[in-house]
């Protein structure tokens, strides 16, 4: 039962990733681009190679809700497409990411997230 807060935000994650996924589909934008541009946000993790607390915090800048949403609301508020567009690939990654159990990064370490440790050394 500890885990039970883990678990109903990784399905909440699962409803996030299916809405964003069926408005992008109702919004008629190509299939192929949730694929091409799906691991480009993971190029956030690449502060890591100058150390645990860079990599942390350009890896969390990247994989939280404030810009796509702002996105979307700015689509909502202006109807400008590209911003659906960004936003919604953006919070689709964001909420895979989550579902899976990739959690925002503490700086001791890529594994230890906010949702538990993940990766081999997962206790």
């Amino acid at each position: 039962m500890k885990n039970l807060p883990v678990w109903f935000e990784r399905a909440e994650n699962v409803a996030i990733a299916v809405l964003t996924v069926a408005t992008y589909t109702h919004l008629h934008f190509a299939w192929y681009w949730l694929f091409v541009f799906f691991l480009a946000f993971d190029l956030s993790m690449l502060g890591y190679l100058v150390n645990k607390k860079v990599g942390a915090i350009g890896y969390n800048l990247i994989h939280n809700y404030a810009v796509p949403s702002a996105l979307l609301l700015t689509y909502v508020l202006g109807g400008t497409r590209w911003c659906a567009f960004v936003g919604l690939l953006w919070a689709s990654h964001i909420a895979v990411d989550r579902a899976q159990g990739y959690g925002l990064k503490l700086i001791t370490g890529f594994e230890d997230t906010h949702l538990g440790k993940i990766g081999k050394n997962k206790a």
